[in-house]
């Protein structure tokens, strides 16, 4: 489900409201930085322990088929050890929209991902995906609940960044 709302803030909106946007995208920019810099505990902070990382969608475009990734551990796991040593990426968030529902809120944004063969950077892939996200309060912060990536152009090859 997209954010579609006319208006960034509810009328009325305070300062909590906007401290928790600012936390809500920033649980996206910890995914981006963290697979960037291979910093394990930026990328977990990003996810809840149930998180669901749905990356069907995107993968469906050149023919992969993969499974949705469960856990924080699995999905933090499974993501930097693909691209250990090999993958060298880059991930800018744009146009995030945000809906809050007390202790739920939902991110709509778009992420251009650029992923090189750090071994030879002419090959790589450039994805430009919508992020469809729920997310959930965790203390002070907001983590990810239930990602889903959902892929508009590419340029490159992503099978031999992500395999077939």
């Amino acid at each position: 489900m997209y954010v579609t709302a006319d208006r960034a803030l509810p009328a009325g909106g305070t300062d909590a409201d906007l401290r928790d946007r600012t936390e809500i995208v920033d649980a996206l920019y910890r995914f981006g930085l963290g697979q960037d810099l291979a910093d394990r505990d930026l990328f977990a902070s990003a996810f809840a322990e149930s998180a669901e990382l749905d990356f069907r969608p995107a993968a469906s475009r050149w023919g992969a088929d993969v499974p949705v990734m469960t856990g924080r551990d699995a999905i933090v796991e499974t993501i930097l050890a693909m691209f250990a040593d090999r993958v060298d990426t880059t991930h800018v968030v744009t146009n995030p929209r945000v809906r809050i529902d007390d202790d739920r809120a939902w991110l709509t944004a778009i992420v251009e991902a650029q992923h090189l063969l750090t071994a030879d950077h002419s090959v790589h892939a450039l994805l430009k995906n919508r992020y469809d996200v729920e997310l959930v309060r965790d203390r002070q912060r907001w983590v990810v609940r239930r990602m889903v990536i959902e892929n508009v152009w590419y340029r490159g090859d992503p099978a031999a960044i992500f395999g077939g």
